[in-house]
């Protein structure tokens, strides 16, 4: 067994309101942001975690949300120069910050950029007026487009565009349009997935009309179509990215690497090679609680059990287009590969969902396409 790359996630959870699809830990915003206040805290946060790693490198950080974008470039500036003096950040590192259109007014991206941000993800999800109202958006398309001028005048090598499909009520054509407005803002990398209906959201109490599966199926196929023509290359099941764009940190998440997670419900993986264990951990979920000095940070930390890390490793590894090097699965699970698994690989194969050779794994199209049906071997 032996540790995998390690990344850092960094949970801002203030919205300026909640979107009733999103079942992230995000708040609305009621008061005033305490910037200051909650900055120290993530980098007491890290300092104790920072222990558990010791000088382990960090290869990628992302700060996600809740919006982060509406946190200064000052305050991010101080959360990442904390970060750099309490952990062993890679020169290189890829950190990527989300940001929503309608708390980005102009300029800041530039100050996020200054402030050590070199990779922006911008939660536009749609351009159409009816559609953003429905999920809850508070911006608009006007508004969507100059968020994408300002992050290519900014001068980030690189940024993302998170684009939604099947949206309540919506035609192939309306969703081709959203993809080819996204495409046609030139952008590095595109996020383009499927809304779903999450347990304890509104949209779960309260479900909208969804496309019915033969337009999902259509919607998919031809976007997919669109988008490898423009050149977006498909690498993991939502994820599409020009040649050499594709986010790092997300890929490590995929390739069952380890993340460190500070910040109100950020979780973390962190394998001890030395041990023999894998540990997850989930801190306070409420800001108020996160805050409060005389407890502690962390929630939760489970061990994860042996019989689950099959399926733990495959339904990482197999979101991804690359192959997978059979090699990874002992090597990041300290596993040999029980029999029941390797039953369950030739049953994959069998089935045209998964491509064997001597050295790797090789999700197919059909895999892709039937995804869970894929993973259910593996339960």
């Amino acid at each position: 067994m032996r540790n995998p790359p390690l990344s850092l996630y960094i949970h801002i959870p203030w919205c300026v309101q909640k979107c009733p699809y999103c079942d992230f830990n995000s708040h609305g915003l009621k008061s005033d942001l305490p910037e200051k206040e909650y900055v120290a805290h993530l980098l007491d946060d890290l300092a104790i975690d920072a222990k558990r790693v010791g000088n382990r490198q960090v290869e990628t950080i992302f700060i996600g949300g809740g919006t982060p974008s509406l946190f200064s470039a000052d305050a991010m500036a101080a959360i990442l120069e904390g970060v750099k003096a309490r952990i062993n950040l890679a020169p290189n590192a890829e950190i990527t910050m989300e940001a929503n259109p309608g708390t980005v007014e102009a300029g800041k991206f530039a100050g996020f950029y200054q402030a050590g941000v070199n990779r922006i993800s911008v939660g536009i999800q749609s351009f159409q007026p009816h559609h953003l109202k429905v999920l809850g958006r508070i911006h608009n398309e006007l508004q969507a487009e100059n968020a994408v001028k300002q992050a290519h005048s900014a001068g980030l090598p690189t940024f993302n565009l998170d684009l939604m499909h099947g949206l309540p009520e919506q035609s192939v054509e309306n969703a081709m349009g959203d993809l080819q407005q996204g495409i046609a803002l030139n952008p590095y990398h595109l996020s383009w997935y499927q809304l779903t209906i999450e347990p304890n959201t509104p949209f779960y109490s309260r479900p909208p009309a969804l496309p019915d599966d033969d337009i999902l199926w259509e919607i998919q196929q031809r976007g997919h179509e669109i988008l490898e023509a423009a050149g977006y290359h498909q690498y993991e099941i939502s994820g599409y990215a020009k040649h050499g764009h594709q986010c790092q940190h997300n890929l490590n998440y995929w390739r069952f690497g380890d993340y460190l997670g500070i910040g109100c419900g950020a979780h973390g993986k962190i394998t001890d090679a030395k041990k023999g264990t894998i540990h997850r951990t989930v801190k306070v979920k409420h800001p108020r609680g996160y805050m409060e000095i005389s407890r502690p940070y962390l929630d939760t930390q489970t061990q994860v059990a042996e019989d689950d890390l099959p399926f733990e490793f495959f339904m990482n590894r197999f979101r991804l287009v690359e192959p997978c090097p059979i090699d990874d699965f002992s090597s990041f699970t300290g596993l040999t590969l029980p029999k029941d698994v390797d039953t369950a690989l030739a049953d994959a194969q069998q089935q045209g969902l998964l491509r064997l050779s001597p050295s790797h794994w090789q999700v197919t199209d059909k895999g892709r396409r039937y995804l869970n049906s894929l993973l259910s071997c593996f339960v």
